[in-house]
């Protein structure tokens, strides 16, 4: 009865938050200004995904400019290195699966491990990231050229980071004087981890699956797998261990209920905005708009779910900010929800069966 009664007073106590103003409605809004302003960025330069530009809006944005503008710095500075590894390998290796493999489990471990370890962590992820998309992409389409798909995706990740910086500097100098951000802390630095070794090996393996998965069942949208792959396993150090089973599985499930959740939403807009074309576009953006806050002050609060409220905004934004507003569908949301169920049936298994030999050796020696 009391647990019942502090979680209904905990939820109480969100929903007053998400209307009273302060650092974490300020926060908000500066996610939609820096999402509709990249949106508009993302347009002028005629990208090609103009939600990669409203997911980087969204995601670099921080509580003062000089973080937004480090997370930006690293988030270009490590596109830009994963395009260049991509111009140099991608070639060489998409049409053998084997070979499409090893690099995807070298590569992707690598900057998996720098993601975990490095202080430039975020520049470190997108190495990875990058990397496999173009990778993937191209296994996906062979007739794409790789360097258009490079080019595309540095102009939608430059659109949304410069979008938000410009957001994060106007509201630095305006609304965070009254109502500053919390201060972020320094990263620590870390030396070699052997628990992260092992952490980052059970995530290549999985990677190393995904063009033999292409080859046997021509699975579309297959980068959405590695992504989460990746994104599932970036967890704090002190939850790995030997085994990082159980806070993996945690955000296994927050990852598909924001999701689910954000399509749902995204859904129930979409077939208000086909209702009426003369309604549709302003229809799609207040349930843009009205997701992006949602999922931000998920993210923000301090309950075990905030996770979740990113993967709810990121659905939100891949359904809801499409191309071309005249032609805004829901298989954008759909397709990234079935690549986040290939990621993590290929990593489950892993996780599982490293989480089985090392109950099984843990209990040999005890003997």
């Amino acid at each position: 009865m009391t647990e019942n009664l502090w979680q209904r007073q905990a939820v109480i106590a969100e929903a007053k938050a998400l209307f009273t103003p302060g650092p974490r409605m300020i926060d908000e809004l500066e996610c939609v200004a820096s999402v509709l302003l990249a949106i508009v960025f993302g347009h002028l330069v005629d990208v090609q995904n103009i939600s990669w530009a409203a997911f980087s809006g969204y995601m670099v944005m921080r509580g003062h400019i000089s973080e937004s503008l480090l997370r930006g710095v690293l988030r270009i500075v490590g596109t830009v290195a994963g395009a260049l590894l991509a111009f140099a390998i991608v070639p060489e290796v998409w049409s053998n699966p084997a070979a499409s493999a090893a690099v995807l489990a070298l590569i992707g471990g690598a900057s998996l491990y720098g993601a975990l370890l490095s202080r430039n962590s975020y520049a470190w992820l997108f190495v990875g990231l990058t990397f496999i998309m173009v990778l993937l992409d191209k296994l996906e389409y062979p007739e794409h050229l790789t360097a258009v798909f490079v080019s595309t995706r540095l102009r939608e990740t430059v659109a949304g980071t410069v979008a938000c910086i410009l957001v994060s500097m106007i509201s630095t100098f305006t609304l965070r004087r009254r109502w500053p951000g919390p201060p972020a802390p320094l990263p620590p630095r870390f030396g070699w981890q052997r628990e992260v070794a092992r952490h980052v090996v059970q995530a290549a393996i999985a990677l190393a699956m995904l063009p033999f998965w292409w080859s046997a069942f021509q699975i579309p949208q297959l980068s959405q797998g590695a992504v989460t792959i990746m994104a599932l396993m970036i967890i704090p150090l002190a939850g790995i261990g030997k085994s990082g089973f159980v806070p993996v599985g945690r955000r296994i499930i927050l990852r598909v209920i924001g999701c689910v959740f954000g399509a749902a939403m995204a859904a129930a807009f979409l077939f208000l905005a086909h209702l009426s074309a003369s309604v549709a576009e302003p229809v799609l953006i207040v349930g843009m708009v009205l997701g992006v806050m949602l999922g931000r002050h998920i993210e923000n609060g301090k309950s075990a779910i905030a996770y979740g409220g990113t993967q709810f905004a990121l659905a939100i934004l891949v359904t809801l900010v499409p191309d071309s507003y005249a032609n805004a569908e829901l298989a954008p949301g759909v397709a990234r929800l079935a690549g986040i169920v290939v990621g993590i049936l290929l990593l489950l298994p892993v996780l599982a069966g490293w989480h089985l030999v090392v109950g099984v050796m843990e209990r040999r020696a005890a003997r």
